[in-house]
């Protein structure tokens, strides 16, 4: 059976740290600070938004939130957001997606100062990404990397394929195992012999939205598995991308939806927006 890998644990730790870094800072005159904006109602992303409001406390992390009307126009919405790129007590902008219909989201993103983009979406971080050389990272997949770290799994020469090729996880999911020297696969849609891909891999990243999409033949005996999903099965229980039950005899390490990469995301946000106030204040970054 797999080593459960414990999400919730490892974050607890992050957090705990960040506080001690903020704590440190305060002490110096500097509060770090993080606005969210959230437009609309969406329960999902309502209770996203509280969830990253109780952790700014926590950390002692000032934190400011713009709840917005579904009717909230597009010239509204990136006023805000400039407003938001001129206020010093702000280090960090994070913008809730997915926004309501008829708002453009690459313009949202595209509108939020780079230094002030904790969600590390905007055009000039991803290409700082892409070169190596970056300030922020996204959350999910930056978390992943601090689960893999803290486990002691070794990236390096290993064959890596991440199942997904989305812009928020996908993409910079493969661009950090490379930097890691990984040697990386992406898969999609479009892959031929997928199964056959994914049972070469040494590290298996599942971020393809889909509940139980990965089975047990699928993975490669001794493989770590990453489970980025948070899906609905069909009796409406939460799992992942991967079936666990049957992929866990199978792995040697595993991480369980809940429980997993889940809590690690606003574990990461919270530190990236301690470097956003670090960068902003002229105070050097680890």
């Amino acid at each position: 059976m797999a080593k459960i890998i414990d999400g919730k644990a490892i974050a607890a730790e992050t957090r705990a740290k960040v506080a001690v870094e903020v704590k440190e800072l305060r002490g110096r005159g500097v509060v770090p600070g993080l606005a969210v904006v959230l437009v609309g109602s969406d329960p999902a992303s309502r209770t996203y938004v509280n969830n990253k409001e109780k952790a700014c406390a926590a950390a002692g992390i000032h934190s400011e939130k713009y709840t917005l009307p579904e009717s909230t126009g597009r010239e509204e919405l990136l006023d805000r957001i400039c407003k938001l790129n001129r206020k010093k007590e702000v280090n960090g902008i994070l913008v809730q997606f997915p926004l309501p219909k008829g708002l453009d989201e690459r313009a949202v993103i595209e509108t939020i100062d780079p230094q002030k983009d904790v969600d590390a979406f905007h055009p000039s971080n991803v290409g700082r990404i892409l070169i190596g050389d970056y300030r922020f990272v996204p959350c999910t997949p930056a978390g992943i990397m601090e689960l893999l770290r803290h486990e002691s799994i070794s990236v390096e020469g290993k064959s890596c394929v991440v199942v997904g090729r989305s812009n928020i996880v996908g993409k910079p999911m493969a661009m950090l195992l490379m930097h890691a020297n990984g040697t990386v696969t992406i898969c999609h849609s479009k892959t031929r012999n997928l199964t056959d891909v994914c049972a070469r891999a040494d590290i298996l990243v599942a971020a393809v939205g889909k509940p139980k999409f990965v089975t047990a033949d699928m993975v490669k005996p001794g493989a770590v598995v990453i489970d980025v999903g948070m899906d609905r099965d069909e009796n409406g229980k939460l799992c992942g991308d991967v079936d666990f039950s049957r992929v866990e005899p199978v792995a040697s390490r595993i991480t369980p939806v809940p429980g997993g990469v889940g809590p690690m995301t606003i574990a990461m946000l919270l530190k990236n927006t301690v470097t956003a106030a670090k960068i902003q204040n002229g105070i050097p970054v680890q």
